[in-house]
C-alpha cells in the first residue's frame, strides 16, 4: 500500500498532474504618453538599447533597419535590406544587432552603432519576432513555437510550444524579452501575450483596443511593435504604418 501510494505521488510530480497552471491574468494598457510614429514604417521589430530605439520594418524593396529618435519619430540612421529580403523581428546582443527575414531563412548580424552588415546565419522556416533574455535568443516563426538559438552562432539549442489553458497559441509574433517573461504580439490582433519561456505557458493576456481612434485606423495594419523602456516599468508599443507609437503601463484590467 506503502509503495503504491510513493509510486503514485512519484508520478503526480513528474509529470505535474497535481499542479495545474493558474489562468492567465486579465491585463490592459494604461497610456502613459503619446509620441509621433513614421507612418511609412512597416513595423516588424522594435528595441531599446538605453535611449536608443531601433525599429527594423518590412516589405519586399522597403525593409530598412532603422535608429529612431522617440520623442519625434525622425529616422536618425537606417540601412536598407537587399531587395527582395522582407525584414522582420531584430534584437540588441552587446555591441551587435541581429535581423530576422521572413521567408527568406536569413539572419543578419550588424553593427549596431553603424548598422553595418556583419555576417549572415541561415534557418529553416519563416522568421518573425526576435529578442535576447541575456543568454540566448528567442525567436518566433508565426506557430506555437518559440525556438532558442545561440546569440553568436545562430544556431537552434532549443525550443518550446506556446500554451494557454492547454491549447496551442499560434501567430505568435514579434518579440520582447523581460525578467517577467517574454511579451509577444499575436498576429492579426490588439493583444499581447506574456510567455514563461521555461514551460511555454501564457501568464497574462494584454488588451490593446483602442489606442488609435478609427479615422487613425485607416490605412494602417494591425498592431506590431513592443519595446520595454530601460530602467522602467513601461513599454513602447505601435504598430504597422501607425501614425503614434504609445508609452504604456500593464495594468490589472477592471
Amino acid at each position: 500500500m506503502l509503495l503504491t501510494l510513493c509510486a503514485c505521488v512519484l508520478l503526480a510530480a513528474c509529470t505535474g498532474s497535481d499542479t495545474p497552471s493558474a489562468p492567465p491574468a486579465n491585463l490592459r494598457a494604461e497610456v502613459l504618453a503619446t509620441l509621433p510614429h513614421d507612418t511609412s514604417a512597416f513595423t516588424e521589430g522594435l528595441e531599446f538599447d538605453g535611449t536608443t530605439l531601433y525599429e527594423g520594418t518590412g516589405l519586399e524593396g522597403q525593409s530598412q533597419i532603422r535608429i529612431t529618435d522617440v520623442s519625434t519619430g525622425a529616422v536618425t540612421k537606417k540601412a536598407d535590406l537587399p531587395d527582395p529580403m522582407f525584414g522582420e523581428g531584430i534584437t540588441i546582443v552587446g555591441d551587435k544587432l541581429w535581423q530576422l527575414t521572413y521567408k527568406d531563412g536569413v539572419a543578419i548580424q550588424r553593427d549596431k552603432n553603424t548598422l553595418a552588415e556583419l555576417k549572415r546565419a541561415t534557418y529553416t522556416g519563416e522568421g518573425w519576432g526576435l529578442c535576447h533574455d541575456g543568454k540566448r535568443l528567442v525567436m518566433s516563426n508565426g506557430t506555437d513555437e518559440l525556438t532558442f538559438r545561440d546569440p553568436d552562432t545562430f544556431a537552434q539549442v532549443g525550443s518550446v510550444q506556446v500554451r494557454s489553458g492547454g491549447k496551442s497559441v499560434v501567430d505568435v509574433n514579434e518579440l520582447e524579452c523581460t525578467p517577467q517573461g517574454v511579451y509577444a504580439n499575436i498576429w492579426k490582433t490588439d493583444r499581447i501575450v506574456r510567455i514563461d519561456p521555461q514551460s511555454g505557458e501564457v501568464t497574462a493576456t494584454v488588451t490593446l483596443t483602442g489606442l488609435l481612434t478609427e479615422q487613425e485606423r485607416a490605412n494602417t495594419d494591425v498592431l506590431n511593435g513592443i519595446a520595454a523602456v530601460p530602467g522602467t516599468d513601461q513599454f513602447l508599443v505601435t504598430g504597422k504604418n501607425w501614425p503614434k507609437s504609445f508609452r504604456v503601463r500593464f495594468v490589472t484590467a477592471q
